[in-house]
């Protein structure tokens, strides 16, 4: 199971983590700056004390000396902290003065200016200064070597980079709280809306308050108040289906329950058979409306899950015609279909489709004359087009925008039928996104209902 992650641990991941880096940065650099003027100032300081030895070096008599007073050397080598060693050479003598294992420069022939390098002497590093000495007074060239050990220098690093480094690790740690009690403040709001939520009853699906909601979740909470209001419609809607339909049940149930108790009295079978066919005209009466009201729930808003595959209109108007074409023979009504296209697709579920043609038939052959004429039709340009008309009574136009409503009957209209048909090829309508148009006027003279798919 994947675990949740935390909003404000994942802000301040992303706050946190870039500022350390940036530290750590920072930090790299100031260490090689600082590395290159430390060694930049004793650099110096190095090569100050090797032209204070080139002075000593002396010419006399054609014999090179070097005179260091046993004072003045132990001054030179005075040091707390680090140990300093010099070496003074010529090209022909050799070594002249100082310590013989001081290291010299690799390129000991072309020294025209100081060089500076590290190396190792009792195993300790050291920083060494070459230069080369010239003398007016002979064709001799001379090398004065100055080595010293980096304790100073590492110390002044080590100081310069605290000084540096403490003061960032300090600024760290406060953003880091600064941080964290800011997002706790500032998460707040959200924490209040989901414990508002929290406390929320099943049944209470009004609106949330936005009042003190950011701007950034109003968002969320915009969609949440629209699903929290297409819950409560589809609610709404399922409890007056649930309604309707108990009432709707309730009628041939009774009627059942009431013809049974009179079958039950009676003791001739004669006198039986009326009771028996009135039960067998409420239970067909009855499984004609949970048919209905089944597919009336299946394509209703509720269920949202029907699937729209492209299929052919055509077939499926044409084997719908034929199921019903003996119910319409029954009448004495000719049924026809008429379409000049030998295929129409259009993206639909085929089940509710056939309901949909299925109840727009039973009404034609219900409400239409007896020897009449019902058709349908289908077309394909612009739009595909499908179209049933009878020559039956028609609707009057002060009962339009009623038919369309569950359950509802035009008052001493014939049959037997519960009010559900029209309102099933409206949901079927909707669900497939076509328009659907009824007209009063038409061939035939009757009711001409029209499906207009995108």
């Amino acid at each position: 199971m994947t675990k949740n992650k935390s909003l404000k641990s994942e802000i301040l991941l992303r706050l946190i983590i870039p500022l350390i880096f940036f530290v750590a940065l920072e930090t790299v650099l100031s260490y090689f700056v600082t590395l290159h003027y430390v060694d930049k100032t004793y650099d110096r300081w190095l090569l100050d004390s090797a032209r204070s030895l080139a002075q000593e070096i002396k010419i006399k008599e054609a014999q090179v000396q070097v005179e260091l007073p046993h004072a003045a050397l132990e001054i030179f080598k005075w040091d707390d902290l680090d140990k300093t060693y010099f070496k003074i050479s010529s090209a022909e003598q050799g070594m002249i003065a100082g310590d013989s294992f001081v290291p010299e420069a690799l390129n000991q022939e072309d020294q025209s200016n100081p060089v500076f390098f590290k190396a190792e002497i009792h195993g300790e590093p050291v920083r060494i200064v070459s230069m080369q000495v010239f003398r007016k007074d002979t064709q001799d060239r001379f090398f004065v070597h100055v080595a010293e050990t980096l304790n100073k220098r590492k110390a002044m690093m080590t100081d310069i980079l605290l000084a540096d480094l403490i003061p960032q690790i300090v600024l760290v740690l406060f953003a880091c709280l600064y941080l964290l009690v800011g997002l706790k403040r500032g998460l707040k709001p959200l924490n209040i809306l989901a414990a508002e939520i929290a406390q929320r009853s099943p049944r209470d699906l009004s609106p949330i308050a936005e009042a003190h909601v950011f701007v950034e979740v109003r968002a969320l909470t915009d969609t949440i108040n629209d699903l929290l209001k297409r819950l409560a419609e589809a609610i709404t809607a399922q409890q007056r289906f649930i309604a309707n339909a108990a009432h709707q049940l309730r009628t041939p149930l009774a009627g059942l329950v009431i013809q049974a108790e009179r079958a039950l009295r009676e003791q001739d079978l004669a006198a039986i058979k009326p009771a028996l066919t009135q039960m067998q005209s409420c239970a067909d009466r009855l499984s004609h409306t949970v048919t209905q009201l089944l597919v009336l729930a299946k394509s209703g808003p509720i269920d949202g899950m029907n699937e729209l595959k492209p299929l052919d209109l055509y077939e499926l108007v044409k084997t719908t015609c034929i199921d019903w074409a003996p119910k319409a023979l029954h009448r004495q009504m000719d049924l026809s279909l008429e379409c000049s296209e030998p295929a129409i697709f259009v993206r639909g579920d085929e089940v509710l489709l056939r309901e949909l043609l299925a109840n727009l038939l039973d009404n034609a052959i219900s409400y239409g004359h007896k020897n009449g004429n019902i058709l349908v039709s289908l077309k394909r340009s612009p739009s595909p087009i499908l179209t049933v008309e009878d020559d039956g009574p028609g609707i009057p136009d002060y009962e339009k925008n009623k038919i369309f409503e569950r359950f509802y009957r035009i008052p001493d209209s014939p049959g037997n039928g519960c009010g559900l048909g029209l309102a099933i090829v409206k949901e079927i309508a909707d669900l497939h996104k076509a328009l659907l148009v009824l007209s009063q006027k038409n061939s035939l003279g009757g009711t001409r209902i029209v499906l207009v798919f995108e």
